[in-house]
């Protein structure tokens, strides 16, 4: 793909091999590329050739990368930023994220990953900028309200579409990823949900990826994987650390390829899907620890969203919990008039610490033993 002679890559790098070798492969792919070694030079740039795309290194000599990002977008939002960091400077990177950066790379990253990152930036949906905030969301995505996701407490106003959710067992990362998903350009297609934890490491590969009839013992007929089932949509893998270390490389090379072999096959096949990952554990320990890649956590770990517990969210533990019992009162045909204000004091000490899910199941609890009135606290189970 050529870039139009009027809107060349801005390709912002101090240090003259990184950047002749940068510009040498993105020249011989056919972009137009101008280079700065310094931030005025690069602003300079930037006002004459209005580059749709800037790669920026984020350690400059006389500017803060990071800085020049924000002069950038107050002068044209809508460009797509690429940020360049080295390992040690991660939190730099996500903090660039926020700000409104597309992707970040962590040298030395290869030719591939170069060019898909470039390629991924031109082919994205323009961006623009939330009111007061450094947040991007894609132009003219619907904006629909996920009803299962409930919450009004500021914690959870913060949450922004990510690619990896973190926090504790039933906290609802679920309902997080299908959120991102539902208010994407992707929301009339699949949403494809698989628990990696949930499923044995010697079945994973072929419910991710598909198998062919006959590759193994069991393998009666083709079966295609979740990844090619959610093509053109967003596919969410749940408790990604318990994924087997041969398995996060072909993740890896899924990836960066964007293409799908089933167990079997020969052929690769092209996919188009998104893939938003969750875990209850700490990833940069499962990474220290050698279970999780490196490379796979910096390739997923664009900007980490932790889902709060229900006992910081505030009052949300009341709208979650009136909004269940109108639910399930419905569903068993009954009739409840609220929560008593003593039992709203209960649910707001109480620390919950199965989160979400837990208090659904004491609303659950409730409605099924009980036929109707004010909910007192009387009614609670006695857990």
């Amino acid at each position: 793909m050529t870039q139009p002679a009027s809107a060349p890559l801005l390709l912002i790098e101090d240090t003259p091999s990184l950047q002749l070798l940068y510009r040498s492969v993105l020249s011989q792919a056919g972009y137009s590329v101008m280079t700065a070694s310094t931030a005025s030079e690069a602003m300079r740039l930037f006002q004459e050739t209005r580059p749709k795309v800037v790669l920026l290194d984020l350690v400059l000599p006389d500017c803060d990368g990071l800085d020049l990002m924000k002069d950038m977008f107050d002068l044209r939002p809508e460009t797509r930023v690429i940020v360049m960091t080295a390992h040690g400077s991660i939190n730099k990177a996500v903090e660039a994220m926020r700000a409104g950066a597309q992707e970040f790379l962590v040298k030395p990253f290869d030719e591939v990953r170069l060019l898909a990152a470039v390629s991924n930036a031109i082919s994205s949906n323009p961006l623009q900028r939330t009111p007061n905030s450094g947040s991007l969301i894609p132009r003219q995505a619907p904006q629909t309200n996920t009803g299962a996701f409930i919450g009004s407490s500021e914690i959870m106003a913060q949450i922004q579409a990510t690619v990896f959710i973190t926090g504790e067992s039933g906290t609802g990362k679920e309902l997080c990823a299908l959120a991102v998903h539902e208010n994407s350009p992707r929301s009339s297609g699949p949403f494809i949900a698989l628990n990696c934890g949930a499923i044995p490491q010697d079945l994973l590969e072929s419910e991710v990826f598909g198998h062919m009839k006959g590759s193994f013992t069991g393998a009666i007929s083709d079966k295609p994987g979740a990844a090619t089932a959610a093509d053109g949509g967003t596919l969410f893998l749940d408790e990604v650390c318990e994924m087997a270390p041969a398995l996060q490389t072909k993740l890896l090379r899924f990836l960066q390829t964007s293409t799908v072999v089933p167990v079997g096959a020969t052929r690769p096949k092209k996919v188009n899907v998104r893939i938003v990952c969750a875990t209850n554990r700490d990833p940069m320990d499962a990474v220290r620890r050698g279970q999780f890649r490196e490379d796979l956590f910096y390739r997923l770990y664009v900007v980490p969203i932790e889902m709060p517990p229900l006992r910081e969210r505030g009052n949300d533990v009341i709208e979650i919990a009136e909004a269940a019992l109108t639910r399930l009162a419905s569903e068993e045909g009954k009739q409840f008039d609220g929560l008593a204000s003593d039992l709203r004091a209960i649910f707001r000490r109480f620390p919950w610490p199965g989160n979400v899910r837990q208090l659904l199941n004491v609303i659950r609890n409730v409605v099924v033993l009980h036929e109707g009135g004010m909910v007192t606290p009387a009614m609670l189970p006695s857990s």
